[in-house]
């Protein structure tokens, strides 16, 4: 699987998240990098909803000015997750695509947890219909 990744920071926890990433198997596209959140959010946003990633992570302070970026670009179900039972739901319930995550809130072990819950969820079959109304 391809992720796009973007943060407006880069930190110990930016470098953690690219290497779970890459240690899991996945290819990894830094699209954005101490950069601007809006910008952050658009670029890992249009990656994945233009087919370049199947999957982005996006980070910022909170969490929240990525995952209000990214939701901007149509196609795009970012979903600001502060556990790996959210990021899983968001993944089974909601199909979500790109995963927000606090640079703030964020320690290594919890970051583990978060974005390998997220790269491999899947989504419910069941849910089809209902995800499909917000497209």
């Amino acid at each position: 699987m391809k992720v796009a990744f973007g943060t407006d920071e880069r930190t110990p926890i930016t470098d953690r998240v690219k290497e779970i990433v890459l240690g899991m198997g996945h290819e990894l596209e830094v699209t954005a990098e101490d950069v601007d959140w809006p910008d952050v959010g658009r670029s890992v946003g249009e990656a994945v909803a233009g087919g370049g990633a199947d999957r982005g992570i996006v980070c910022c302070w909170t969490g929240t000015g990525v995952s209000i970026a990214a939701n901007k670009v149509p196609g795009v179900r970012a979903a600001l997750c502060t556990d790996a039972e959210t990021a899983d739901g968001a993944r089974r319930w909601n199909d979500a695509n790109v995963l927000a995550l606090s640079l703030r809130l964020l320690a290594p072990s919890l970051a583990d947890e978060i974005v390998s819950a997220f790269l491999v969820g899947t989504v419910d079959a069941d849910e089809a219909d209902v995800i499909s109304k917000v497209d």
